[in-house]
């Protein structure tokens, strides 16, 4: 899993979706504010306003700041409707794949991203306006954890989430398609 983020993003054939710098003095303190129940209230309340944002900016910007945490935009397809969901999340470059976590700030089910990968194993992500489409495989076991340890590691916030929720948050690895 990633230890070294620079190396990661130079070495993966992916954009690099950072915007800013994760040495910001205001990093930690978002860190530890989204890694309580209010700040993951709050934050989730601002994920639709993101949404927009991110869409709007193809993938550029981000409302929730210029913090260095790289961000992207997963298209699905929704299980139950067929249509397409798009949901902003954070990111991992791991050799050839991209890694992203369900923690869905630690509540007690997936996120209807999961679930829709799940049914269908093919999206489109964009990353600072390059979309790209990809083919999903959820990790298990030993792979999984690794990949979620590189996600705390990252982000104090996933250690909050893990221990906010009693399910197994789910961890995709997403690969260029074709």
């Amino acid at each position: 899993m990633p230890t070294d983020l620079d190396a990661a993003f130079a070495a993966s054939p992916f954009p690099d979706g950072r915007w800013g710098s994760s040495d910001s003095f205001l990093a930690p303190i978002l860190h530890a504010f989204a890694a309580t129940r209010v700040g993951s209230a709050t934050i989730r309340s601002l994920v639709p306003v993101d949404r927009k944002v991110l869409v709007r900016s193809s993938g550029r910007y981000t409302v929730l700041g210029p913090f260095g945490s790289p961000m992207l935009l997963l298209t699905t397809i929704g299980r139950k409707s067929g249509l397409e969901r798009t949901t902003p999340l954070v990111y991992l470059p791991e050799g050839d794949a991209l890694l992203v976590v369900g923690s869905n700030f630690g509540q007690g089910h997936h996120p209807a991203w999961v679930l829709n990968l799940a049914d269908h194993p093919t999206a489109t992500i964009t990353i600072r306006g390059t979309a790209v489409p990809v083919d999903a495989r959820e990790l298990v076991d030993e792979e999984r954890t690794q990949a979620f340890d590189a996600f705390q590691t990252l982000a104090k916030p996933y250690e909050a989430y893990a221990h906010r929720t009693t399910r197994t948050i789910r961890v995709f690895a997403l690969t260029k398609r074709g």
